[in-house]
């Protein structure tokens, strides 16, 4: 067995992480910390996994739980990650990190994007994206997995196999809906139910920090993209919705592209290629939903996830498995609820 631990395990996405790996038949949960909630019943916190988890919330000591575990998944706010590495032996645990630290390769942009300076930069080049569809052979390898922002992975996956096949050549229009739970546990004056209900709005357009990860990936392989990236709250509890909008140099049928798709995505269990993607129907799931429509020479991708799950912590352990030479479906393959 495979010993695991979380570092901030009180959160949404936290709570996943232990849902997912307690019923993982591969793994030993031996540790979840929370500063807030240290000495409390996980199933105090987290009520869905009453009479199921009988763990309580540590004190966190990286240094003490890295000595015995195997993994240790790290789901806490950016720029406080990369501080604790310092305490992690890389020949014997290896890391996931959930939150942003290590996602962007370069630090300059990492300080643009989230005002802070980058203090691991040593461990910059090492780390691996951890969109696990198309980094399969590096995270296979790694010791540091950085898992992708939850509006990344589904806008990234949506455009990936057109950015791969060099037919995204101009401006790419990202528009991307999340639900209430991708602003986490803690209320604000913004996701505070009155204001969130029964109402659509945008933010930080323009200056999203997912968007340099979008950027970063999509423009390594079409390097003339050009990223708008728009983000949306719904008043929903789970989802990510995004359509992408790419224009063709030339008009291309519906069949060539979804065949583009088909080959790109053949072998890759969690990408479900669909006629209509819904969130409702990837809700608690890590699958990812892609539907295509073709008008001459314009492309329209939809994608859904759940931001907790494909979008947080289903594709970190996902991750995991590579990482540990398990089946990728290993402690993930459910389906959805309907309706």
């Amino acid at each position: 067995m495979i010993k695991a631990a979380i570092i901030g395990g009180s959160g949404y996405v936290g709570g996943e992480l232990i849902r997912l790996l307690h019923f993982h038949p591969e793994i030993k949960l031996i540790a979840v910390t929370s500063k807030s909630h240290a000495g409390e019943n996980i199933s105090d916190i987290h009520k869905n996994l009453f009479h199921i988890v009988d763990l309580k919330f540590q004190e966190e000591n990286i240094a003490s739980i890295a000595k015995e575990a195997d993994v240790i998944f790290f789901a806490l706010p950016h720029g406080t990650t990369m501080a604790k590495m310092k305490d992690i032996d890389f020949k014997k645990t290896k890391v996931i990190d959930l939150g942003a630290d290590f996602r962007l390769k370069d630090s300059t942009i990492f300080k643009k994007a989230y005002g802070i300076k980058h203090t691991a930069l040593k461990l910059l080049p090492s780390a691996v994206y951890g969109l696990t569809e198309w980094h399969h052979e590096e995270i296979a390898k790694a010791k540091l997995v950085a898992c992708p922002g939850c509006f990344p992975t589904g806008a990234i996956l949506a455009l990936m196999p057109l950015a791969k096949a060099g037919l995204i050549t101009n401006t790419v229009i990202i528009d991307s809906k999340t639900g209430s739970s991708g602003s986490g546990v803690k209320p604000s004056e913004k996701t505070h139910h009155p204001e969130r209900a029964e109402n659509i709005s945008a933010y930080n357009l323009f200056t999203h920090r997912h968007q340099w990860e979008i950027m970063q990936e999509i423009k390594n392989e079409a390097k003339d993209a050009d990223i708008v990236f728009a983000a949306h709250s719904i008043p929903i509890k789970r989802g990510i919705f995004t359509t992408a909008y790419v224009l063709l140099k030339k008009n291309m049928t519906e069949q060539y592209i979804k065949k583009i798709y088909e080959s790109a995505y053949k072998d890759k269990p969690f990408i479900r290629l669909v006629e209509s993607a819904h969130c409702s129907v990837v809700a608690g799931t890590n699958y990812c939903d892609i539907a295509i429509s073709v008008k001459d020479n314009k492309v329209i991708i939809t994608s859904a996830i759940d931001n907790l799950v494909k979008g947080a912590a289903g594709q970190a352990v996902q991750n995991m498995n590579i990482m540990f030479n398990f089946p990728q479906i290993t402690g993930l393959s459910f389906p959805g609820m309907h309706p």
